[in-house]
């Protein structure tokens, strides 16, 4: 694979002169991503990044995956306009149990290299971390946006949160990585990686930042602090909802970034109708975490459900009796949120004020109106949103 195959669709690049010449030269490259396990799902931004590393390893260089079970209990803040909340050491490890298993439907495990500063990080002597920080000063550090920004807005700052950049950077240290990658929100980071190699007297890592995935909401990254996400985890018919759900013009580097079509084919499939480009896009998406039969099985849910307007034959079917609520506190709210298909009351509440929930193909409002008694016989369904359905039974 040529360098210029593996540095397309990068934002940043710098170094790539000397890691030409490093492969020119016959080395192969470490080519290190970290994750901090600070949630327990990876999700559709971080994809964009795996597809890079998995070019890498494709191309025959060595894939590192660090697993940031140490700087995970800082949080990085990148992006942060606040103090990032504290984990424990138990949060972390319980998070990352099945980044492991999510990140190898990606790269493949025989070809990489797992490692978790936790490795280095937990010897390191107090003296160690004071020698580390002399390597920064506060200005150079109040350059970072984020941090600029909270300085001049009186926002708290922890010297913790300052130490991350030096923490990630050293990383690059023990791992003597050749290119490090990352999301663009990265960049600083990762360039204190770059100095801190130099400073060692190593060979200085390349950096390659990928741009940072629009999230479903259509405007801001997606992350799971917003709750625009698509999780590696969710299920087929959570990824294809989803997938159909964001705007045609966000499409676009959804095909570029998470399926890497190339120019030829994005001409084609912008020669496509948008709705025929969009279910192409998330039947493609949901069988590279599914078999192509279940990503079929979700094309044609979809196209019997929201083309025809009908309600899906397989839906999730409570009974009233069994969702322990009395007769007085069965409320649509309180249904619902007994079914645990959704993340809060908050979010149902959200749902209601949007306008998002039908009661048997009416428009509701009030999450507070109660159900009325059913005959045994009887049954309702509720709608959520684009793509949620909810059979109860009296």
């Amino acid at each position: 694979m040529k360098l210029e195959d593996l540095l397309n669709n990068t934002e940043v690049a710098i170094g790539e002169e000397e890691i030409a010449q490093r492969i020119a030269g016959g080395r192969k490259l470490k080519v290190k991503f970290g994750v901090d396990p600070t949630r327990p799902d990876l999700t559709f931004g971080h994809l964009v990044v795996f597809n890079k590393l998995k070019q890498f390893q494709q191309a025959g260089h060595e894939a590192i995956l660090l697993i940031g079970d140490y700087t995970a209990r800082i949080g990085d803040p990148s992006g942060r306009s606040e103090l990032r909340p504290e984990l424990t050491e138990e949060e972390v490890n319980e998070n990352a149990k099945t980044y492991l298993d999510q990140a190898f439907r990606i790269l493949d495990p025989q070809k990489t290299t797992v490692r978790r500063n936790s490795e280095w990080f937990t010897s390191m002597t107090f003296a160690d971390a004071l020698n580390l920080s002399r390597k920064m000063t506060v200005a150079r550090m109040l350059e970072r946006d984020d941090f600029e920004k909270r300085f001049k807005s009186n926002q708290p700052i922890s010297m913790v949160e300052f130490m991350y950049p030096l923490i990630q950077g050293y990383d690059s240290i023990v791992l003597e990585s050749d290119v490090e990658l990352g999301g663009s929100d990265q960049l600083f980071n990762m360039l204190v990686g770059r100095n801190l190699q130099k400073e060692q007297g190593q060979d200085q890592q390349a950096v390659l930042t990928m741009p940072l995935l629009v999230g479903l909401d259509g405007s801001r990254k997606m992350s799971k602090s917003y709750d625009n996400y698509i999780a590696f985890n969710d299920s087929s018919k959570d990824i294809f909802g989803k997938i159909m759900s964001i705007s045609d013009e966000v499409m676009w580097s959804y095909f570029e970034l998470l399926l890497l079509k190339s120019k030829d084919e994005m001409v084609e499939l912008k020669n496509l109708h948008p709705m025929d480009a969009k279910k192409s896009l998330a039947r493609e998406l949901t069988a590279l975490f599914f078999e192509d039969a279940i990503a079929e099985k979700e094309l044609s849910s979809f196209g019997q459900v929201f083309s025809k307007g009908e309600t899906p034959e397989e839906i999730k079917t409570f009974k009233l009796s069994e969702l322990s609520l009395d007769s007085e506190s069965q409320t649509l709210l309180n249904i619902m949120t007994a079914t645990q298909m959704f993340d809060s009351k908050g979010q149902i509440r959200r749902l209601f004020q949007q306008g998002a929930i039908k009661l048997n193909g009416e428009k509701k409002d009030d999450c507070e109106e109660r159900v009325n008694e059913l005959s045994a016989s009887e049954e309702f369904v509720i709608k959520a949103g684009k793509k949620m359905f909810i059979r109860f039974l009296a």
